[in-house]
């Protein structure tokens, strides 16, 4: 039989122009669905971008036995028979994100087993800090067999500091907090955008939340109210795009929600002698001939988003001097040098960081995109480079970009994709 994979073409180099509407946001819609699973009453959510890691989460709300409509991009999730108490690993390893159903059914359940998570091979990425936090709601695990066998006669809230501002962490705490009688105190929180907006879903739902600048107050109840809720838009498609707009001769105008939480990228790119421009919900970028060199570090935020890390390691490839990109989120976080040092860039990885010394022009080359961000700096350099680039693995790309290869074609972007059937391409235009 013969087997199809699928790459993205791209001839460049491009100047994009035009105006980018951002879809909705995939890393606030994973914890909203999975907090759908402390309550009975129906749940509408609106701004749900068509991307495969929903996909996965959708079906794994099903399997735990909720049901699950989708119509375009609103999701509906209503009450079943019953929750089950097992996330199955074929599931699980699909998406890391999914362990966040360990919160609702641990408040819901007195035993469940949730598959240790899979997801892009960026790090190991442990939830330690998850399991420490179960452990002082109440609960008994043990990790056996590639599962976490959580156990309790009922989770009891408590006192708990993160030993780390763990967005996961924050997120499954903060759902099982919400179905616990009484109050638990979550400190040393993560703050990210994505997180605020998930403390926002709970508390339509009826949750009582009092957050502070690094912890939050949860006090949990066994009722709540059916929720009809709009996610944000989806910040890393936006700075994506923003960083797209960056490249040289390009002019590009973002239509997205919250446009100060790209306060750190814009720094940035005005940093590199881009022209930013933000008016009400409009963000406009002009990209300088080659950006100057930067410094960045990546942080919890609000500093600058590790996802954002890759994309923007692409854009300094052509800078007129050095610079220093340090990743101190998750280790193992440049898979993508070696892919773009295939394209000409000049990339030196030292422990945490990497040093760019950038060049006059890349060069498109065949490319493969090894995890998600990744992918995302290869779509960045090839749009830079001269001549054309074939990526493939864009599997991991379609994990959390909502058809970015028709967004880019709008903006005037030679790119396409191809299907190929035993290593030849068959054009899919």
């Amino acid at each position: 039989m013969n087997k199809k994979t699928k790459k993205i073409c791209v001839k460049g180099p491009a100047s994009l122009k035009g105006k980018v509407n951002v879809g909705g946001s995939k890393n606030a819609v994973l914890p909203i669905l999975a907090a759908t699973l402390i309550s009975d009453e129906e749940s509408i959510i609106r701004n749900v971008p068509d991307m495969t890691d929903i996909t996965v989460m959708i079906a794994m709300l099903r399997v735990l036995g909720k049901t699950v409509e989708r119509n375009g991009s609103v999701v509906t999730v209503r009450k079943s028979d019953g929750l089950t108490g097992e996330a199955p690993y074929r599931l699980v390893r699909k998406l890391r994100a999914s362990v966040l159903v360990m919160g609702g059914l641990a408040a819901r359940k007195k035993n469940i087993r949730v598959a240790l998570p899979g997801g892009c091979a960026i790090g190991t990425r442990p939830i330690d800090i998850h399991l420490k936090g179960f452990k002082k709601m109440g609960a008994d695990i043990k990790v056996s067999k590639g599962f976490v066998n959580l156990n309790s006669s009922g989770l009891r809230s408590a006192v708990i500091n993160l030993d780390y501002p763990s967005v996961g962490a924050t997120e499954n705490l903060a759902i099982a907090a919400s179905r616990t009688e009484g109050e638990t105190v979550l400190e040393n929180i993560a703050r990210e955008p994505e997180v605020e907006e998930m403390l926002a879903f709970l508390e339509a739902m009826g949750v009582e939340i009092e957050p502070s600048s690094r912890s939050v107050k949860i006090r949990g109840r066994k009722e709540f109210r059916p929720v009809d809720f709009t996610v944000m838009d989806d910040r890393i498609q936006a700075g994506t795009y923003l960083i797209a707009g960056a490249l040289k001769g390009s002019k590009v105008e973002i239509d997205f929600s919250h446009p100060h939480v790209l306060e750190a990228l814009i720094h940035k790119l005005e940093e590199s002698g881009a022209d930013v421009d933000v008016d009400g919900n409009k963000i406009r970028v002009c990209g300088p001939s080659r950006p100057m060199p930067s410094e960045i570090r990546t942080a919890p935020y609000p500093g600058f988003p590790t996802d954002l890390q890759a994309p923007f390691c692409a854009y300094l490839a052509r800078t007129k001097g050095v610079s220093v990109v340090s990743e101190e989120v998750f280790e193992n976080r440049f898979l993508h040098c070696a892919e773009l040092m295939r394209m000409g860039a000049d990339l030196e990885v030292k422990g945490e960081s990497v040093i760019v010394t950038g060049v006059k022009n890349l060069t498109g080359a065949p490319v493969k995109a090894c995890d998600l961000r990744g992918g995302a700096a290869l779509i960045i350099a090839a749009l830079s480079a001269k001549g054309l680039t074939e990526i493939t693995g864009i599997s991991h790309i379609e994990r959390g970009y909502d058809n970015i290869v028709h967004i880019l074609r709008s903006l005037g972007a030679d790119i396409r994709e191809e299907e190929e059937v035993n290593g030849e391409s068959l054009n899919n235009d």
